[in-house]
């Protein structure tokens, strides 16, 4: 592990006893404090380089403020291009930020692009009110008025997934200071439920990294190897990745568990990343409170087991760092500028690249993502509904391995980051999953694949897929 990653380490392992600290503090005291120790945290990571967070925090407060009733686009404009900037520091000749400052500078974009869109729906809702002339009471996810200054900061500095994530709304914030009766809503049994599997996934991420370094890929005597060696060395690789973010992960969403943060009753239907999809009453007393059931799924980050043994590229897309591609599904997907799906998905893995840096090995990998979704929704839609329901399975089955691989393949291109290094390994294997991917489009294409009733009745047929898996 290198030095940054211990100091990661170490900052998900405090937040954990932090968070039991401030769960039954008063909303004042989790609104100040939570956010000293993430200003601190800050400070002490980045330095002179916590300015970057701050001028990007006052620049949309100030877009928030001139313009309330479009401010979401105002505000992903302003956050993404000091994003541009923010990375050209070195070419610019100026200091270059830490690793940590890209961190923190990451999840604050998310915060502040989704901080913009909730204040321009509440600009909405509240002038559709003074048309109609009444008032329809609170609406679900609506917050109550626009946020000053301090409270923004107060948000943003909030030491819950500051540098790692998991991303929450304002409106899951609020509710975590508001929140009736803490010290009624679970915490330790739902942390120790989580935190289990982490030490055996860091044990084996120390144990992979170990015996199949990335840095071997950079070397010539690599491409001596045979082809089956090439073959093989990016599925220890990928695991060696699945593992170092399942650990810290799960570290992060225990750090929020510990505090009670993103926690509502089970009825509520909280999804990751947006929060509740139905109304809940709060409870009126501490014996009700303690009666109700609760879940974390709104600071879920990850799915670990169907992560891996989902069947479709889709699908692993929508287990793996949950809040994040809740974020990009409603920002950037449902905003694309077409009605294709694949295409929809190419804009969406293209500021998704972005957000994650300036790397070509980033654009590279995610922009080979809509090519395997167009080529698994053509070739299912024209060939799964043919088959018994054994063929059924054994499709399902040669289809998660062919997921997987393509997973692989794809990591590639995240870890070594470079177009020249990308490319060469890519080479060295022939290519083999854009080649799979353009072979399959084709023949779905060939054979008709791609109508609505036959795609709708694959996904349908497919999406039962992990809990045959389960089962097997």
């Amino acid at each position: 592990m290198s030095p940054e990653e211990w100091t990661y380490l170490m900052v998900l392992l405090i937040s954990i006893p932090i968070g039991f600290l401030f769960k039954k503090a008063g909303p004042g005291l989790k609104r100040w404090g939570a956010a000293a120790v993430g200003l601190g945290l800050t400070l002490f990571t980045c330095g002179p380089h916590t300015l970057h967070s701050l001028v990007t925090i006052l620049g949309t407060w100030a877009l928030i403020q001139a313009q309330p009733c479009s401010c979401h686009a105002l505000a992903l404009a302003w956050t993404f291009s000091y994003l541009l900037f923010f990375r050209a520091l070195s070419l610019l000749g100026l200091p270059t930020p830490t690793p940590f400052t890209n961190a923190v500078q990451l999840l604050l974009t998310l915060k502040l692009v989704s901080l913009a869109s909730e204040v321009q729906e509440l600009h909405l809702a509240q002038r559709k009110e003074m048309a109609s002339g009444f008032s329809k009471g609170p609406s679900l996810g609506l917050l109550p008025d626009v946020p000053s200054l301090m409270e923004t900061l107060s948000y943003s500095y909030c030491y819950v997934g500051i540098m790692t994530g998991p991303f929450f709304r304002y409106r899951t914030y609020l509710d975590w200071l508001e929140q009736p009766f803490p010290g009624a809503v679970p915490s330790l049994r739902p942390l120790l439920r989580r935190a289990w599997p982490a030490p055996l996934f860091g044990l084996l991420f120390l144990l992979s990294s170990h015996l199949f370094p990335l840095e071997a890929v950079r070397e010539d005597a690599f491409y001596a190897r045979p082809l089956p060696v090439r073959l093989f060395y990016m599925i220890p690789v990928f695991f060696a990745f699945r593992m170092r973010f399942y650990v810290a992960w799960i570290a992060a969403e225990c750090g929020c568990i510990a505090a009670g943060f993103g926690a509502y009753p089970v009825a509520a239907k909280a999804r990751a990343g947006g929060g509740p999809t139905l109304q809940c009453p709060p409870p009126s007393s501490l014996e009700k409170a303690a009666a109700l059931e609760y879940d974390y799924e709104t600071i879920r980050n990850i799915d670990c087991y169907r992560t891996d043994f989902c069947v479709r590229v889709r699908e692993g897309m929508r287990y793996w760092n949950m809040t994040v591609q809740w974020w990009l599904a409603q920002y950037i997907y449902k905003s694309a500028p077409t009605s294709s799906y694949v295409l929809r998905s190419a804009w969406t893995m293209l500021l998704s690249a972005y957000w994650h840096g300036l790397h070509p090995g980033y654009y590279l990998s995610f922009l080979t993502i809509p090519l395997c979704l167009a080529a698994e929704g053509r070739l299912e839609s024209a060939l799964r509904w043919r088959l018994s329901p054994g063929g059924q399975q054994a499709w399902d089955w040669a289809h998660w391995f062919l997921k997987m691989r393509a997973y692989d393949y794809m990591c590639m291109g995240f870890v070594l980051l470079s177009m020249g290094d990308t490319l060469r390994y890519w080479a060295s294997i022939y290519f083999c999953i854009h080649v799979l991917a353009l072979m399959a489009l084709g023949l779905g294409l060939a054979l008709g694949g791609g109508g609505p009733s036959r795609r709708k009745a694959a996904s349908q047929a497919t999406s039962l897929a992990p809990e045959k898996l389960r089962e097997e």
